[in-house]
């Protein structure tokens, strides 16, 4: 979505807030999954088959941990080889867990990272304080002999969707941290002329952002100008397990499911016209629905994706209700 607003426009000054919940320590390097794959595919070098990475990656040094899996103990936090970092990418790694301990705060690290990389936008980690996405599994899982998970265990959000590869039905989602973190970006949020939720998973990817004091008051003080594009399309996700967890939790897996979720502080939603029929009951919950293609398979696409929704709340504040057409 940050690509395609940049395709779409250039000179817009765009701030994202990104989520922290994912972040995790993987073999004694401070990683930001999503910190990352922004600041990369801004910089048009992320690698677009897998979605996370680097393009052109090598991988010698994970392949070379495989000769001590074995010796591991059980519960030792030396190095593993399940989480993957390519070679180029340990350099970010490096780097962020060194300028950390430093005392460097997230914000400034990301500031620096994004600028080595002549990323053109403000990015901005949700919080310089540790939030940690954590997930209870309702279902037991075991990888081997040595590695047994169970029902109502909780575990760290990327040892579910990596080690895991998201394939337990979840029970809940906590955000252990974010009742007292406090939120970076409401000064942006209070003074943007247009706050767009991205298509990502409402759960896991948004849900940590919104749970940050602050952020909810204000989205919802500014509703009229809050515009969200639907992750879920036919019912399905475009990418990853929204669409389970969402039923996994007890949401519906549609458009209208999503809608729900952000009906409160978000006066306009954007869903794929293969959903048009949602159209009208998403209304019914007090949202203006734009309904235009959502699926970002081309530059052509996402250009158009990124106009639509930067001009879809323009006129919610005088004309609430009613269908829009997002051009062909």
């Amino acid at each position: 979505m940050l690509r395609a607003m940049r395709l779409h426009d250039s000179t817009l000054h765009v701030t994202a807030i990104v989520n922290t919940g994912d972040d995790a320590v993987v073999n004694g390097l401070y990683v930001s999954p999503d910190v990352d794959t922004v600041i990369y595919t801004l910089a048009d070098a992320i690698d677009p088959t897998r979605g996370w990475g680097l393009r052109d990656e090598s991988w010698t040094a994970m392949a070379s941990l495989a000769r001590y899996a074995s010796l591991r103990p059980a519960g030792s936090v030396a190095p593993n080889h399940w989480f993957n970092l390519g070679d180029r990418d340990l350099a970010t790694h490096l780097y962020r867990t060194a300028r950390l301990a430093e005392g460097a705060s997230a914000s400034a690290v990301t500031g620096e990272v994004a600028q080595a990389w002549g990323v053109p936008c403000r990015v901005m980690p949700m919080s310089d304080d540790r939030v940690a996405t954590q997930v209870v599994l309702a279902d037991h899982a075991s990888l081997d002999s040595r590695v047994v998970y169970r029902a109502g265990e909780t575990i760290s959000f990327q040892e579910y969707f990596v080690r895991l590869r998201h394939s337990v039905a979840v029970r809940s989602i906590e955000f252990v941290g974010a009742a007292t973190a406090r939120a970076n970006g409401l000064a942006a949020l209070q003074h943007a002329e247009r706050i767009v939720i991205a298509p990502s998973n409402p759960l896991v990817s948004i849900a940590p952002i919104r749970a940050l004091r602050g952020v909810d008051e204000i989205l919802t003080a500014r509703r009229d100008d809050v515009v969200a594009v639907s992750p879920i399309i036919g019912g399905a996700a475009v990418k990853g397990p929204a669409d389970r967890m969402l039923r996994e939790l007890g949401h519906e897996a549609t458009a209208l499911g999503v809608a729900r979720i952000y009906a409160e502080v978000c006066g306009t939603f954007v869903i794929d016209t293969v959903d048009a029929a949602l159209a009208q009951d998403i209304e019914q919950l007090g949202m203006r629905c734009v309904v235009t293609n959502t699926i970002m398979n081309n530059d052509v696409a996402a250009r158009h994706l990124a106009q639509v929704t930067l001009s879809a709340a323009t006129t919610v504040g005088v004309a609430r209700g009613g269908t829009t057409r997002g051009g062909s």
